[in-house]
């Protein structure tokens, strides 16, 4: 939080309703934009407040935060006008656009700014995205004294009026507004007003005076040139004023070096990306068990680092497999690792004493830009959480960062006063994501994590992380359990324990990102949204809500899917975590490319990149067989899914392969195994059982067919009923909905399966995989595939996919990727 005129705390203030921001994003790729012209306008830095999870649409008694007013204290205020911005129950208008005016009324500069040119301008810098009507832009002149003299970002056809974008440009009619010029123009307009601010602040002589620095007067001057006559011949004069003009110089070409010098070491910092990878701390103790202790000091100074959003900091696991290695430069670890900066740090620690010593590496030539050593005697937890504020602080100043008011908060709070709980949290932690990402989820490691998250709790009951921790267990331990899915409390000890957490810290990002989970297995989609934004809000860098997040967005929220958020959210995984989770992310941006966008050679390219990194030869070859195979090759595909089958005889897409192309008898010996694997580990088989059913029925087991039927209805109807995740997902095509659409077309009730299949028409997505599974692969639907309204509501769906598949592809065109 720093501005180029020390008595204000940033430079630009964007204000904003965040619904001009939700449905596209256009605020933020607007301040993006900004940033990179601004950063080729100014010499120096300029700081911007834009808070991306705005509260909005607040009644005016709604209880500000006061710091609010300090975020205010900037030189230009910026809003973005739209045609809901210009309400006065909005907490945009009431608490910033009329608090700003009032505060720059009365400050030094005033409101109202005279350019260079003679113009006069406000420090109110309006950019309008919409036509307003004619009530609010007399709503909004009144407030700013004057016409209104705003940045137009405003695409205008025929009955058009919303927000011009930078696609725009592509197809420019005559008199239209370019959007990149438009951006040009507000920052030579910021460029003005500064540089008039900055001249008003300074003295004729181009000298700031302070209260500390007094002007000389003329008799003072006078003085000082008698003082130097009296001692200065009128022989030595010339002598004497040759020598201080070298001297003057000398030292002014210094000056001017030394300037250019530390303003090119600026701009090469803020040119460079604010990238960070921490690496493993050195444990220098003489015991060496106190290397949790030094973990623990790594964790803490990663953790704070990932607060501030101005940097992108990846996971600790991204870094870990660097531990003890000698092998790699700190530059072929930085490229490995796609980071700019590298953070090294050691720890020795003796009795109730620890020495740290932590440096900043600018990465590409191995240069040190910061390093400092800290000795402290442990007498509580605060003296080492201050240190580490310490050092993630003065990080963000050695690489021009901005840290806001609240991510210093955040930054400075400690989260236990008991090193030991903190120890066995750490612990904990560890085996819970051990278990996320085995192979098949291997549920040894929850019962170690829980316990050791218990262990913390017992040393300090309001641990908020401990709390959050084992709502991660409770959620891994019961998610998809057959015990427990249909009850009306299903997994209502993650909610208990995530509120527990929040409870000890309403500003604790895993609290928020856990009870995200619990909402959309319930189908609570709205609140799950909200806390997954929460948690993004107090760690920006948290990788695993990006990640669950893309699946909740593509996978899991049919009614507003979309694809090209999604695969954002799964390659900003990517850029976070570089450690053993990254094939699972490559992975997944392999299925959402193959089977929900419908672009398999950009699919293939992730799997073989995740089989690169992990030399998973079971997942790659079951993989590139399932794209094969759904793409038309079915030889080719069979091939490669028998062969990691051979290896590991527990996966579920065999069984599929084989049904969709008529193989029946090979599909109900891979479809039976599946289902008693599952039923061994204590897990419901969803979506399977209709397929067994007709299975069954083609082999003249009507008995058996029946009874899988009927479980399947069963199974789909208490999901309906209750809001499970199973009833809004869309999991490989299969859906609550779907699956009893099936077997209700196959038993000859054809009524009720259209009219399920109707409710699809709120869905705004439709993926490959299930246009291709409701079109020629699903044998369910063979007896109504010739009816009229079958056959437009496949029509309908294909309308869908050909839509967002296009839209993926114009997204990938725009980044050269096709």
């Amino acid at each position: 939080m720093v501005s180029i005129m020390p008595e204000y705390n940033y430079d630009i203030f964007i204000s904003y309703r965040q619904k001009d921001n939700k449905h596209d994003g256009w605020v933020t790729e607007f301040v993006n934009q900004l940033k990179g012209e601004l950063e080729s306008t100014f010499k120096e830095d300029i700081s911007l407040y834009f808070d991306i999870n705005p509260h909005d649409g607040l009644l005016e008694t709604h209880d500000v935060d006061a710091s609010l007013k300090d975020k205010l204290k900037c030189l230009i205020f910026i809003p973005i006008i739209s045609r809901t911005y210009c309400d006065p129950k909005s907490f945009a208008w009431e608490h910033e656009f009329k608090v700003f005016i009032d505060q720059a009324s009365k400050d030094q500069f005033g409101l109202k700014v005279k350019l260079p040119n003679g113009n006069v301008a406000t420090r109110v810098l309006p950019i309008q995205i919409h036509d307003l009507n004619p009530q609010d832009k007399s709503l909004l002149e009144k407030e700013l004294g004057g016409i209104l003299r705003a940045i137009e970002f405003i695409y205008k056809e025929q009955g058009v009026n919303r927000p011009l974008t930078a696609n725009d440009d592509k197809d420019v009619s005559q008199g239209r507004p370019k959007y990149r010029n438009q951006i040009n123009k507000v920052a030579n307009a910021i460029d003005e007003i500064i540089n008039s601010l900055k001249e008003k602040q300074t003295s004729p002589a181009g000298r700031k005076l302070s209260s500390d620095q007094p002007a000389h007067g003329k008799e003072e001057d006078k003085s000082i040139e008698a003082s130097a006559s009296v001692i200065v011949t009128k022989k030595s004069k010339r002598w004497l004023f040759a020598v201080l003009v070298a001297m003057l110089s000398i030292a002014g070409l210094f000056g001017i070096f030394k300037i250019i010098e530390t303003s090119k070491q600026a701009n090469d910092i803020a040119s460079l990306e604010k990238s960070i990878a921490v690496l493993p701390f050195i444990n220098d103790s003489p015991d060496k068990d106190n290397e949790y202790f030094c973990n623990g000091m790594m964790e803490e100074i990663l953790n704070n680092l990932q607060k501030i959003k101005d940097f992108r900091v990846l996971s600790r696991t991204s870094a870990e497999k660097y531990r003890g290695s000698t092998k790699l430069s700190v530059p072929e670890i930085a490229k490995e690792l796609d980071v700019n900066y590298i953070v090294e740090g050691s720890v020795q620690k003796y009795g109730n004493t620890f020495q740290l010593r932590v440096q900043l590496i600018e990465a590409n030539n191995e240069k040190h830009l910061w390093g400092e050593s800290y000795e402290q005697e442990i007498k509580e937890m605060k003296d080492i959480f201050k240190i580490q504020s310490q050092v993630a602080q003065t990080i963000a100043s050695e690489l021009k960062a901005t840290i806001t008011t609240d991510e210093k908060l955040l930054i400075e709070k400690t989260s236990t006063n008991n090193l030991t709980a903190y120890d066995f949290y750490q612990r904990g932690n560890e085996e819970l994501w051990n278990y996320y990402f085995s192979y098949y989820n291997n549920s040894k490691f929850l019962p170690r994590a829980k316990e050791l998250f218990n262990k913390a709790l017992k040393y300090d009951s309001s641990f908020a992380r401990a709390y959050a921790g084992l709502a991660g267990v409770y959620h891994a331990e019961h998610l998809n359990e057959s015990e427990t899915y249909f009850t009306k409390n299903y997994l209502d000890s993650v909610l208990i324990l995530a509120d527990q957490s929040l409870s000890y810290d309403d500003r604790l990002s895993e609290g928020y990102f856990y009870r995200a989970l619990y909402y959309i297995e319930n189908g609570q989609t709205e609140q799950a949204t909200k806390d997954f934004e929460k948690a993004l809000q107090y760690n920006p860098n948290y990788w695993e809500v990006y990640f669950w997040n893309a699946r909740f967005v593509y996978l899991q929220d049919l009614n507003h899917s979309d694809y090209v958020k999604g695969l954002e959210y799964l390659r900003k995984a990517a850029s976070l975590n570089h450690g053993r989770e990254l094939p699972e992310i490559l992975g997944n941006l392999g299925a959402s490319y193959t089977y929900y966008a419908g672009f398999p050679e950009e699919g293939k390219k992730y799997y073989e990149a995740a089989f690169t990194l992990s030399g998973d030869t079971i997942n790659y070859l079951m993989n590139i067989g399932s794209l094969e195979i759904q793409y038309g090759d079915f030889d080719k595909g069979i091939v490669k899914s028998l062969k990691a089958y051979s290896r590991d005889s527990s996966d579920w897409r065999l069984s599929g392969q084989y049904l969709c192309h008529g193989q029946n008898e090979e599909a109900l010996k891979y479809f039976n195994k599946y289902i008693e694997r599952l039923k061994s580990l204590g897990q419901i088989p969803l979506g399977d059982q209709r397929m067994i059913g007709y299975l069954y029925w083609q082999k003249g087991d009507k008995e058996n067919a029946e009874y899988w039927f009927n479980e399947q209805k069963k199974l789909s109807l208490e999901s309906i009923k209750l809001g499970r995740f199973y009833s809004t997902s869309e999991v490989f095509a299969s859906n609550a909905y779907y699956d009893l659409a099936g077997v209700y077309a196959f038993k000859g009730e054809k009524e009720k399966a259209l009219e399920i299949l109707r409710m699809f028409d709120r869905y705004q997505v439709i993926s490959k995989v299930m246009l291709d599974d409701i079109k020629k692969y699903n044998p369910l639907f063979n007896s109504i595939r010739n009816d009229s309204e079958f056959q437009q509501i496949v029509k309908s769906w294909e309308t869908k996919y050909q839509a967002e598949h296009e839209r993926v592809r114009k997204w990938l065109e725009a980044q050269g990727k096709l």
